[in-house]
């Protein structure tokens, strides 16, 4: 593509003599090589961005405000908590203080997903065929593993991922309620599962 280049003084003079003369076939789609002709006025200075506010000084003595942690992922005892309740609320309230004995307990620890997932979908439609209604599946709290990736990992992976298996097919028909346990049942490390009745 060949460089434009500006035009000297009488080769404007020219030009400008020669569009005085002619008549635009298109008044409306008119483009010139100059965009501001001589004679208008120049564009107005743009307005002035008002600096960013200063950063308030920090005084010896001070407490450092840290800005919030955002997580995207609540923990898991806010989760359960705000799960709809579907079950009686006075056995829910006997159940999460421990006045409820579970019928039958499940015990994953140390379970990789692939080991624990049959053997809790087993133990659940087992239990619900049985007629039983309240049963502990206990999963460990989990071990602190270093953390070298750019996403935080969460510790207890089984922990984690039992509540969503409780939740889907096949267990998740079975399952009214799921609750984390009592501490003298186990506390953060297990969950109570309340099944609904069989037909």
């Amino acid at each position: 593509m060949a460089r434009r280049r500006t035009l000297r003084p009488e080769e404007e003079e020219l030009w400008h003599a020669v569009t005085r003369t002619a008549t635009a076939m298109h008044p409306g789609k008119v483009k010139t090589h100059n965009p501001r002709p001589l004679d208008l006025p120049a564009a107005p200075e743009p307005k002035a961005i008002a600096p960013a506010p200063a950063f308030n000084r920090f005084r010896i003595g001070e407490k450092v405000r840290h800005a919030p942690v955002h997580d995207i992922l609540p923990p898991l005892r806010d989760q359960l908590a705000a799960a709809p309740l579907r079950m009686d609320a006075k056995n829910f309230a006997r159940m999460a203080r421990g006045k409820l004995a579970p019928e039958a307990r499940i015990d994953l620890h140390g379970m990789t997903l692939a080991e624990a997932h049959p053997e809790l979908v087993g133990f659940i439609l087992n239990a619900h065929a049985a007629g039983l209604r309240l049963v502990l599946v206990i999963t460990g709290k989990g071990k602190q593993r270093p953390d070298h990736g750019p996403i935080p990992q969460r510790m207890g992976i089984l922990r984690h991922q039992v509540p969503q298996w409780l939740h889907l097919p096949p267990l998740g028909p079975c399952v009214l309620q799921v609750a984390e346990a009592h501490l003298k049942h186990g506390g953060g490390g297990a969950y109570y599962v309340y099944l609904r009745r069989g037909r």
